[in-house]
Parts: C-alpha cells; sequence; structure tokens
C-alpha cells in the first residue's frame, strides 16, 4: 500500500490548468480569473448621498436647530442644478450626485419642513463628509480588482460590472466523461434479472461534478470487454477534458480498466493500493493520444465517492485554475466510539457533523460504514479521519474533512 499524499501528489502533478478563453462578465460565475483585472472606472463614480435627506453645508448645522432655505431637489440619475451656498440646503435622494458647495447630507429623520417647503430645519449638527459617499471610495480607476485564482462568484460579478468590466480571461470549467463498467449493471427500470445490480455510480458521480461546478458528460456503460472500453476511452477523449471509470480496477479476473489503462497510457499509467479504507484500489493515467487524465476509481458506491473527494476533484480544480484544492479540514468531537481496527490504514468513517451551542463541531455516525452503503454517505455530511489504531472514543478530537457546509447548523436530531 502506498500513502493518501504520494497518490495524490501523482494525480496532482499529472494534470494542468486548461487554457484560458475569453468571457463575459455575466457568463463567468463558478469560472476561476486567469488574468489581472484592473478597474476602468472608479466606484463610485462621483460623490453621492448615503441618504434621502438635504444636502448641507456642515458649518451651518453647528448650533441646532439650523433653519436652512431649500433652493433646490436633486434625483438620482439627475445633475445638480444648483449649488449650496452658506444658510441653503438642496433636498436630496440616495444616490444622487451632491450639489457643489455642500460637504454633508441629513437624513430627512432629523429635519422638519415648513409648509411651503422652502424651509427646512436641521434638528441635529452633521459633521462633514456625514452621509457622502466619495468618488473613488470603494475603487478608484486603475486599481487592481482581482487576480488571478480568483473564483469568481456573485458579488465579484457585481464589482466587475460596476468598474466598467465586460469581458474576462477565465479558466474553463472541465468536461469529464463519466463511464461505470461491469455486465452485471442495469441502467433501465423494470425487474432486475438474476445477478445483475442497477448503475448508480454514474448518475452519483455526474451529480457530484454538477453540484462542485464541472460540466458532467455521460459515457454510459461499458461491460467487461477491453476492446469495447478502449474504443469508448478513445472517442470519449476528443469530447473530454478528463475521464472516470468506475469498476476494474481491483484484482478480480474481470477487472480490466487496469489492462486498457496501460495499453492506452503507457507510462503514465499506475495501478494504486492506497492505505485508505474505503476506496483503496485506484488507477490513474494520461492518454497517449489525445493527453487526456483518466480516473480509475473502485466499483464500490461509496468507495467511488471517496475517490472522488481525495484523488479526483483536487485534480479537476487544479484543470479549472484553483488554488485552494480541497474542502476545509477542521478539529471536531466525536459524541459516540468511532469505531475501526489497526490495519495500516487511515479510516474515512462517514459521519454527520454539526455545530453546537458551545460552538464546537460534533460529529457522530451516520450509519453503516459497508463500502456498498450508501444511505449513510447520503445521510453524512463529513468524513472523520481517523489514522492507524484503535478507535475514536466518545468526547475525543477528530480531524474532519466537511463534504458539505450547508448542512452544518442543522440539529442531528431533526430532519435537515
Amino acid at each position: 500500500m502506498i500513502p493518501l499524499a504520494e497518490a495524490r501528489q501523482y494525480v496532482i502533478s499529472a494534470c494542468e490548468p486548461l487554457k484560458p478563453s475569453s468571457k463575459a462578465v455575466i457568463d463567468s460565475s463558478g469560472h476561476v480569473l486567469a488574468e489581472t483585472v484592473r478597474a476602468i472606472e472608479a466606484v463610485p463614480p462621483f460623490a453621492n448621498s448615503a441618504m434621502d435627506g438635504y444636502a448641507v453645508r456642515a458649518a451651518d448645522t453647528v448650533s441646532p436647530p439650523a433653519r436652512l432655505r431649500v433652493v433646490g431637489s436633486v434625483m438620482a440619475g439627475d445633475q445638480p442644478k444648483t449649488s449650496v451656498h452658506p444658510g441653503e440646503s438642496v433636498r436630496i435622494m440616495t444616490g444622487a450626485p451632491i450639489p457643489s458647495g455642500a460637504d454633508a447630507v441629513c437624513m430627512i429623520e432629523r429635519t422638519q419642513v415648513e409648509e411651503d417647503g422652502s424651509i427646512v430645519i436641521i434638528e441635529q449638527s452633521v459633521d462633514q463628509g456625514t452621509n457622502v459617499r466619495n468618488a473613488g471610495e470603494d475603487v478608484m480607476a486603475g486599481d487592481e480588482v482581482f487576480g488571478p485564482g480568483t473564483h469568481i462568484g456573485p458579488a465579484h460579478i457585481g464589482v466587475l460590472i460596476s468598474v466598467g468590466v465586460d469581458e474576462l480571461l477565465v479558466h474553463g470549467r472541465p468536461a469529464v466523461g463519466v463511464l461505470s463498467t461491469g455486465n452485471e449493471l442495469v441502467t433501465t427500470a423494470g425487474a432486475l434479472a438474476p445477478g445483475k445490480i442497477r448503475d448508480s455510480n454514474r448518475p452519483t458521480l455526474l451529480a457530484q461534478l454538477a453540484k462542485d461546478g464541472f460540466v458532467g458528460v455521460d459515457l454510459g456503460t461499458a461491460g467487461d470487454d477491453e476492446m469495447a472500453l478502449a474504443d469508448v476511452l478513445e472517442a470519449a477523449s476528443s469530447r473530454c477534458d478528463a475521464i472516470m471509470v468506475s469498476g476494474g480496477v481491483s484484482v478480480g479476473d474481470l477487472d480490466i480498466t487496469k489492462a486498457v489503462l496501460k495499453k492506452l497510457c503507457g507510462t503514465t499509467m499506475r495501478s494504486m493500493q492506497i492505505a485508505i479504507k474505503p476506496a483503496k484500489p485506484f488507477a490513474f493515467g494520461v492518454l497517449k493520444v489525445a493527453g487526456t487524465p483518466v480516473f480509475g476509481l473502485p466499483g464500490n458506491p461509496v468507495s467511488a465517492l471517496v475517490s472522488y473527494e481525495l484523488l479526483v476533484r483536487p485534480a479537476l480544480r487544479v484543470m479549472a485554475g484553483f488554488t485552494v484544492l480541497d474542502r476545509p479540514r477542521l478539529a471536531g468531537v466525536a459524541e459516540m466510539d468511532l469505531a475501526r481496527r489497526p490495519d495500516g490504514k487511515l479510516h474515512l468513517l462517514r459521519v454527520t457533523a454539526h455545530i453546537g451551542a458551545d460552538g464546537t463541531l460534533y460529529v457522530r455516525s451516520s450509519g453503516g460504514q459497508g463500502s456498498h452503503m450508501m444511505r449513510a454517505m447520503a445521510r453524512s455530511n463529513a468524513l472523520a479521519l481517523l489514522p492507524d489504531g484503535e478507535h475514536a472514543r466518545t468526547g475525543e478530537r477528530v480531524e474532519v474533512l466537511i463534504l458539505d457546509d450547508d448542512e452544518l447548523a442543522c440539529d442531528v436530531d431533526e430532519p435537515c
């Protein structure tokens, strides 16, 4: 067996970021920036009001209440038609430009207006700059806004649009082919024939790819036939940036994925027995013809997902341009005994993690830990990483790999 770190290093080092391409800002969410972006415009582009109220000279409000003449009004989108002189004010709306001469805004809640509207009474003093958003306060024209490696999200798009940027150079999201292998697999509904099982790995992995922001390509299923499998992989390499194959990487008589990858990938292909449980068997290689990375995952459904988390997802994130490759690892406390036996492996237990009232992260088993028991995987939102040795006792600290941080606030005694 080899350490997990060695397997990860081999896989990740063989994967490179996809070639960047230009994309409209409004279509860039989820992509990773491949360039330095500078502001074309300042934000705000001009001094404007942060409140509905009256634009005033702060000096005129030193001794409230102050009676000021109202000499005009300015709305958002307008240009001020008058200046503010001593003893004067201008009615102003949020976002409207500050008239010349004014240096503060008194919010409307702190004013009273005489019946004819010609006089406003400022009930409290305001300091210079109160409720004024200065030009370039957030970003100055020419400032570096974001750099390479930035993962574009909704707020980034808002910033980029506001500084006048409409196109970006970004890394593509890898298109990942997903193929299940095995004569025993069935993809249609209806009663199962003796010895057959339903192909759950392919739909599961496609769904996981979509959740993680990658592009899944359904390659269907292949039987235990080396020539047929080789044909599928070579055909897929022309439309996929990477390929995942589940099944055929262990030591059974019909575990043919390793043999096919050896022929198609040559010296880059490596069959591994990794010191982890589940997901011990794994294969990886780069197709000689197209340079496409191929990940050989175990056939057991839990093992396939764990292999994806530990080995495939980090490599795909490299290809997508990410600099942070893994999900968060946090320190938690076991709420129950987490069983394991010494066997020279790192055990990855499916657990439910939640944040207690004291702010501590607590974990408990989500159910059966067999590599075929997907219901416990579906119930879990984390993996407890138990190093080789005896099981973790109740109250002991454990390292936790968070799979779904949206569920951390759930009360484990209630449905999430």
